[in-house]
């Protein structure tokens, strides 16, 4: 039995960003128009659950494009688009001196950088920036703290943190999972499915 309650992971929407293939990390960058029929799509799949709990937690990060995501997927399952809980510790992994820069680019600014990183993702720290390791000690109390169902409004970085934590996914594999937007990853009995 899993010591986690299931929570439902919703990466947030596209952004311009996303689309240009972009490092956001912390920056906040807004949905696009993709983004925002993601985050409804969203909101119809949760209207749509027929084993949804009636009492579920919704938290999201604290960046735009979340609580964009949250309050669009919320209004388009008819709930209020403004009831739920933001948490600091679910910001996306930071990038840093690298965030706005596109792989390509990092590459050409910083080989040496570039392949430390493709060596080892888990552990990599980039310049002024986080490794997922470190991004695993920021949300481990923050999934170690949850009561019951909660749907979290993240990060793609945030959810392949959850992968390793909650589903024992390797650390070596996790950090080149795809995470899907306009879809929900069920984490329930240290297990994970995708929803839509």
């Amino acid at each position: 039995m899993s010591i986690y309650p299931p929570i439902y992971f919703v990466r947030h929407g596209e952004t311009a960003w996303n689309a240009e293939g972009r490092l956001q990390g912390q920056q906040d960058i807004p949905l696009n128009t993709t983004g925002k029929k993601q985050a409804q799509h969203v909101g119809k799949l949760v209207k749509n659950l027929t084993n949804f709990p009636s009492t579920v937690d919704y938290i999201s990060s604290p960046m735009l494009r979340t609580q964009t995501t949250m309050q669009l997927l919320r209004m388009e399952a008819g709930l209020d688009p403004l009831d739920y809980a933001i948490d600091d510790r679910l910001k996306e992994i930071c990038f840093g001196r690298w965030e706005g820069l596109t792989w390509p680019e990092v590459r050409a600014s910083d080989p040496k950088g570039a392949a430390g990183r493709e060596t080892d993702k888990w552990n990599y720290v980039p310049p002024d920036g986080e490794s997922y390791e470190m991004l695993l000690a920021r949300i481990a109390p923050w999934v170690k703290a949850l009561r019951k169902p909660t749907l979290v409004v993240a990060h793609g970085g945030v959810a392949r943190v959850l992968l390793s934590l909650i589903a024992s996914e390797d650390s070596l594999l996790s950090p080149n999972i795809n995470i899907w937007q306009g879809k929900i990853l069920m984490f329930e009995e240290d297990r994970f499915r995708w929803i839509g």
